[in-house]
């Protein structure tokens, strides 16, 4: 065998690494890209199935195999995904209108919120300026720690399992097949 030299040489820029991380405050304004709650909240209900079929009794039965089982949990899921979220919603406003102390902090945030949108003033905090939109967002992280002291993860964890608990069952014992068939269920996508 002839051996073969291949020319490995060259040129390469190594990036400076900075030893100081510094907080890029302008890196803040992606997060206002996010849908608002409102926004996430008209979405569903413009692709919400009627609640007659959602809870039509009729429909219940257990499924024949395991594997038809879980068909039937992914189709559901797909199909009545709007209805989950509002069902995840209620369970979530009930949680906090049973929590008093989640919902006193909530609401001082709201405030706190909604008066500095009003003011439109820049803070300076160690040389940064702050606009409205970055103070709001400083508001809702201080407010983290004092949700946290007050039980909000504990009651975020409830509303998550009961959710997950509703929905599976209903998921899993619903028989779609008896309102979508394989022809109508390409069209009913298409039609919503």
């Amino acid at each position: 065998m002839e051996e073969v030299k291949v020319d490995i040489s060259g040129d390469m820029n190594v990036p400076l690494i900075g030893t100081k991380s510094q907080f890029d405050f302008a890196s803040l304004n992606q997060w206002q890209k996010l849908p608002s709650p409102m926004e996430i909240l008209q979405l569903v209900r413009k692709s919400i199935r009627p609640w007659s079929e959602f809870i039509n009794t009729s429909n219940f039965k257990t499924a024949a195999s395991m594997q038809r089982l879980t068909a039937r949990f992914v189709r559901n899921l797909d199909y009545f995904k709007s209805n989950y979220i509002f069902v995840f919603i209620v369970l979530m406003i009930y949680c906090l209108i049973t929590s008093p102390l989640i919902l006193l902090v909530l609401v001082a945030v709201a405030v706190a919120s909604h008066k500095i949108r009003q003011l439109q003033a820049s803070v300076s905090i160690f040389g940064h300026q702050l606009n409205t939109s970055h103070q709001i967002m400083a508001i809702n992280i201080a407010s983290l720690p004092i949700l946290f002291l007050v039980g909000a993860g504990s009651a975020l964890f409830w509303t998550l399992g009961a959710s997950c608990f509703v929905i599976s069952l209903h998921a899993f014992f619903y028989n779609i097949d008896a309102i979508v068939t394989e022809d109508t269920e390409g069209f009913l996508s298409e039609v919503v």
